[in-house]
């Protein structure tokens, strides 16, 4: 991923140095529990653990011969270590190592996504409160429909993130996996009770049945939650988008002083971080895709996704946690301008209160065709400065049914603030 878009400490766990760190780390368990089996001797053992070191210079020049990273990997390593580094890798297959490793950097990435989770529910929060009670439109199509609360639009976001929380922390369980089992998964080198303890230690699950590697449906699950974060973030953005458009103008992205919106007209501000992060969710997207495609492996393996996943893991976990966090951020700073959205809910004339004013007359005795009729007439009627709680004032079909103080009670919008309070109460007690 490029710079512009890793964050120091998920980039970390991407890097090259740290790849081989767990790579290392697998080893050194390894040989620990080996000698505790009797496999090695103990002394070896502690030699790895102390011994074990790599230079990432090193590697690629022995690669250049071997062809082969692993091999150049603990080639390395057992330079290092000198005559105990015949026991390194002892009775491995290289998916048994890179798997592994790749599930310790899984975990480790997991954990920061899952902390931005926190920090992003917590601002949505925040937000609905501040908000519960500011009346806007509601739009269906692009069009004003019925009166709702900016708190009531937030939380509907709110639970979606929710959602895709719990889809991800239980793709990210299945993925944290390790396998021990060689060649084509047969423990031919290796008891499994070593892969067992092995895994144990290093705080990972076991593969029930791996053929040589890992099954890529569950890396394939947990691209395709990275993804459903994506896709939950850009439907939040490209409603802020919308909502910045200077049509509609109810909220504004944070502008820093000295920032600029264009180079060539002063006045712009523009929903820079709403667009951004629908970029991101485009390639979240793609990954997933990929993801899947690498399910796909000719019998026991073959190598065609290990070239896919050098680019997508890191990618994906990198990218994610850069969008959730830009999210956070637009999300605390946003401006929302409670004056204009009550400039454009009155824009509409009172045609928000529409399906309740045909409800009501439908309870009086109208058919609800009848009633249909009556409201779209008056509603598609009105004229520049009128407004449907007048119009239904003046018409005499609607007075013959329903009081005046019925009429100003329905245009009150009471049922609608209280409703909203109840829902927005319920979402953020979970």
């Amino acid at each position: 991923m490029v710079e512009r878009y890793t964050r120091p400490e998920m980039g970390r766990i991407w890097s090259e140095q740290n790849k081989f760190e767990t790579m290392k780390q697998v080893e050194v368990v390894v040989a620990q529990v080996q000698a505790e089996k009797g496999l090695i001797p103990q002394s070896a053992a502690r030699n790895i653990a102390r011994k074990a070191k790599f230079q990432i210079s090193r590697i690629k020049k022995i690669e250049e011969k071997t062809k082969h990273d692993v091999i150049a990997f603990v080639s390395n390593l057992a330079e290092n270590v000198g005559k105990d580094g015949r026991f390194i890798h002892f009775g491995l297959t290289s998916s048994d190592v890179l798997d592994t490793a790749l599930a310790l950097q899984i975990k480790q990435a997991g954990k920061i996504i899952k902390d931005d989770f926190k920090v992003l529910k917590r601002v949505l929060r925040e937000k609905i409160r501040t908000h519960e009670k500011t009346v806007c439109v509601g739009r269906t199509h692009g069009i004003h429909a019925e009166p709702m609360s900016f708190g009531l639009k937030m939380a509907g976001f709110y639970e979606e993130l929710k959602r895709n929380e719990k889809r991800f922390l239980e793709a990210w369980s299945e993925a944290c996996v390790g396998k021990l089992s060689g060649a084509v998964g047969t423990y031919s080198a290796l008891d499994e009770s070593i892969e067992k303890k092995v895994c144990q230690k290093l705080g990972l699950k076991r593969e029930d049945i791996a053929t040589q590697v890992i099954p890529r449906d569950r890396h394939a699950y947990l691209m395709i939650a990275l993804s459903m974060i994506g896709s939950g973030l850009e439907r939040l953005a490209v409603e802020l988008r919308h909502l910045q458009r200077t049509e509609v103008y109810e909220v504004v992205e944070g502008f820093s002083k000295g920032q600029k919106g264009s180079s060539a007209m002063p006045h712009k501000k523009n929903p820079i971080s709403a667009e951004n992060i629908t970029g991101c969710a485009r390639l979240l997207r793609a990954y997933a895709q990929a993801a899947q495609e690498n399910i796909v492996l000719w019998h026991e393996r073959d190598i065609s996704h290990s070239s896919v996943e050098r680019v997508i893991f890191p990618d994906a976990f990198i990218l994610c946690d850069y969008a959730m966090n830009r999210m956070a951020s637009l999300i605390k700073n946003l401006v929302v301008d409670k004056e204009r959205m009550l400039k454009n809910f009155q824009f509409s004339q009172g045609q928000l209160f529409s399906s309740h004013l045909l409800l009501a007359l439908v309870k009086k005795g109208l058919s609800r065709e009848e009633a249909y009729k009556l409201v779209q007439r008056l509603s598609h009627s009105l004229e520049e400065g009128d407004d449907l709680l007048t119009a239904a004032l003046r018409d005499k079909m609607v007075s013959k049914h329903l009081k005046e103080s019925e009429l100003r009670n329905i245009f009150s919008g009471k049922a609608h603030q209280k409703s909203i309070s109840k829902i927005i109460q319920r979402s953020l007690k979970s």
